[in-house]
């Protein structure tokens, strides 16, 4: 098939490109040129501000166009109108950050979505904005690529090339060994999705919703796994009460993945996966992803090993 993927240099749609090669498709990679412009030299590389100017489409066909970066309507409204019914099935990589808070755990693709308030359609994406703005985007691609259209909702990805840090940073700091301070809530759910597992997903030929999820498992056991995996002899996991930690403030900011109070987010990360099961996906071990993620370059921004000793000297004091 002739590819489109839109964004495909880096983490998620990198992995999405990489797959698309190996598989033999033809493959033209619509980008700014700032990342990954060295990558896949054997892709089509069409250098274009999606915010812009996408004259760069014109007269070109595909069989499929996979969007990774589309945040806000407006993108998807402008990339149909370059695309002038040539890019083939729609693929949106949307997230499971546009539902509402779920009345419970295992929720389907059906519950409700976040809308915004009336009034102008905000440009720029916020914390508080983010669900919806994607929601609209999803809603943007049905209007404009009808049944066909593919949306994944995925929780946290993981695997190689992640340039959040989030599971990185847990796999590089467990690996160092000693105590390693556990941020509470060690019963609280947790998703993630290796990005190559969502990868060749999105290469299948479905059309609907889905959450590219893995099954929910405690975030203390998502540790332990980590510990079992990458963590030398001696390696203690310290679980620090949550209040203690929000009171030093402490957030999500600073130690990924976790919940920092928010009950909403522990339920986000409930989502029923058994249709994207059904329909194709293939979930690898975790170990595979943490073996895999531990040779990642360094991560930085998260709880430094200077503030980590203070937190667990003043918590065991």
């Amino acid at each position: 098939m002739r590819i489109l993927i839109v964004g495909g240099t880096r983490f998620v749609g990198r992995h999405i490109t990489e797959a698309a090669l190996a598989a033999g498709h033809e493959v033209a990679l619509l980008h700014r040129g700032k990342s990954g412009a060295d990558v896949f030299p054997e892709a089509t590389h069409l250098l274009a501000d999606r915010n812009g100017d996408l004259a760069v489409l014109a007269g070109r066909r595909f069989d499929v166009t996979i969007d990774v970066s589309a945040y806000l309507p407006r993108q998807v409204d402008a990339l149909a109108a370059a695309l002038a019914d040539n890019g083939g099935r729609y693929v949106f990589i949307s997230s499971v950050s546009v539902y509402e808070v779920p009345a419970g755990p295992h929720y389907d693709e059906g519950s409700p979505v976040r809308t915004l308030p009336p009034g102008p359609i905000p440009d720029t994406v916020t914390n508080e904005t983010y669900g919806a703005l994607k929601a609209l985007c999803e809603q943007a691609a049905f209007d404009h690529f009808g049944p066909s259209t593919l949306v994944l909702r995925p929780t946290y990805v993981i695997g190689p090339w992640d340039h959040t840090g989030r599971f990185t940073h847990w796999v590089q700091r467990i690996g160092r060994g000693g105590v390693v301070l556990a941020p509470g809530y060690p019963d609280r759910a947790i998703q993630v999705i290796d990005a190559r597992d969502q990868a060749a997903f999105a290469l299948l030929p479905n059309a609907g919703t889905f959450h590219t999820v893995s099954p929910t498992v405690p975030f203390g056991q998502m540790l332990e796994e980590i510990a079992s995996v990458v963590a030398p002899t001696g390696t203690r996991l310290e679980w620090v009460d949550p209040e203690f930690l929000l009171e030093a403030g402490e957030t999500g900011e600073s130690l990924p993945l976790w919940y920092a109070g928010d009950d909403g987010d522990a339920l986000i990360n409930t989502a029923d996966p058994a249709n994207a099961l059904k329909a194709g996906l293939i979930i690898r071990p975790l170990a595979e992803s943490i073996r895999d993620t531990a040779h990642e370059p360094a991560v930085t921004g998260f709880l430094s090993p200077q503030r980590e000793r203070e937190l667990l000297s003043r918590w065991s004091g």
